[in-house]
């Protein structure tokens, strides 16, 4: 019996060395490059803040090991996963709206022996599902098939809608379009879409919370208000205007390190970042999200099934929105809205949710070479 346990262990070991060795190795590396590089300016950014650097070190050890353990499952086991974790999904986001832990006038946590926020787990959850749904179609997809997709999408976007989180509802809805565009949407029914979004503005604008609007306002000029809604806007710019070409040094931020930064270890990481490493420091990491996106597209047009090749496109999408939207409002560009730097910003739910999905693009690229 142990001659027999051994050897099934030996070759489970052997089998999952082979596996590792056949992962995106580039992938794996951009990866880490870019979680060390967000360690090291949340370790500045957090200076006053020491529990959430030994916080955030336990979190990047979670994410880390479960990257791992996600890469090693087979693409069959997200297939058969998609919809137990689509309909857990959607059950944990009822249950929010129930008994969710409310702060700052939002309901988004849950409490489950440790506070958890459900709609983290739908930018996973989601695209898997409508992945699955499109691969059960095969290739035969009719106009109609985008039709139920957008249904399916609409669910959870409008329970997180609910909560509210515009900025989480919004990473979903791309998340989930990604996936009905790379399954074949035609470029007429984009075209009519933005039409009628064009159309619906001002409709929107009277559904959208005051809080909302007031950050959109604040976009347009954020001067109107430079104590109020206008501060993290003009705080982040004066941070990343002062970092010059080559920045003030690790450690050096004065706009950090005098308090001037909200949300410096989170959402505004970024302004962190740019002060202390300059616009040296900023196109380096551009160059870092640029390979990790590309890569991640990369895997999708190699992947092996229709499954594979939807699910890692809505991931390589995933990581582009993350990005371009954190960067964007922290620059003054886009409205603020609560979105982490995808392996940089503190955060338990996100990063393993980043981590998982990083586990799946490697696993898809691991099958792809066999």
């Amino acid at each position: 019996m142990f001659d027999v346990l051994s050897h099934r262990s030996a070759l489970c070991g052997r089998w999952l060395l082979s596996r590792f060795l056949r992962v995106d190795l580039m992938l794996l590396a951009i990866v880490v490059t870019i979680t060390t590089v967000g360690f090291i300016a949340l370790f500045s950014a957090g200076y006053s803040f020491p529990w959430r650097i030994e916080d955030q070190v336990r979190n990047i050890v979670v994410a880390g090991v479960m990257m791992f353990v996600v890469a090693s499952i087979p693409e069959k086991w997200f297939q058969k996963a998609a919809l137990p974790l689509f309909v857990l999904g959607v059950v944990l986001l009822a249950l929010t709206h129930v008994a969710g832990i409310t702060v700052k006038g939002a309901t988004r946590w849950l409490n489950v022996g440790v506070r958890i926020q459900p709609s983290e787990i739908m930018k996973l959850a989601l695209p898997m599902m409508l992945a699955w749904y499109y691969y059960r179609r095969g290739e035969s997809v009719a106009w109609w098939d985008h039709l139920v997709a957008a249904a399916i999408a609409v669910v959870p976007i409008a329970f997180i809608l609910k909560q509210p989180d515009l900025g989480t509802s919004i990473l979903v809805a791309i998340a989930g379009f990604a996936v009905i565009f790379f399954a074949g949407l035609n470029y007429k029914i984009i075209l009519a879409g933005l039409i009628a979004l064009l159309g619906s503005l001002p409709v929107i604008w009277t559904l959208l919370h005051d809080y909302q609007r007031e950050r959109i306002l604040t976009l347009i000029d954020p001067t109107t208000d430079p104590l109020g809604k206008g501060f993290h806007t003009l705080q982040a710019l004066i941070a990343i205007g002062s970092g010059g070409f080559s920045g003030k040094g690790w450690m050096q931020g004065t706009q950090a390190h005098l308090d001037f930064i909200p949300e410096r270890t989170s959402d505004f990481l970024f302004a962190v970042y740019g002060e202390e490493f300059g616009f040296v420091g900023n196109v380096l990491l551009l160059g870092l999200y640029t390979i990790l996106i590309g890569r991640s597209f990369y895997i999708a047009a190699n992947a092996p099934t229709r499954f594979s090749r939807l699910l890692a496109g809505a991931i390589g999408t995933m990581f582009f929105t993350y990005t371009f939207v954190n960067m964007g409002m922290v620059s003054g560009i886009l409205p603020v809205v609560g979105v982490p730097l995808p392996f940089m910003s503190y955060g338990g739910t996100a990063l393993l949710i980043l981590g998982m999905s990083s586990g799946i693009l490697l696993s898809i690229s691991a099958e792809s070479r066999d």
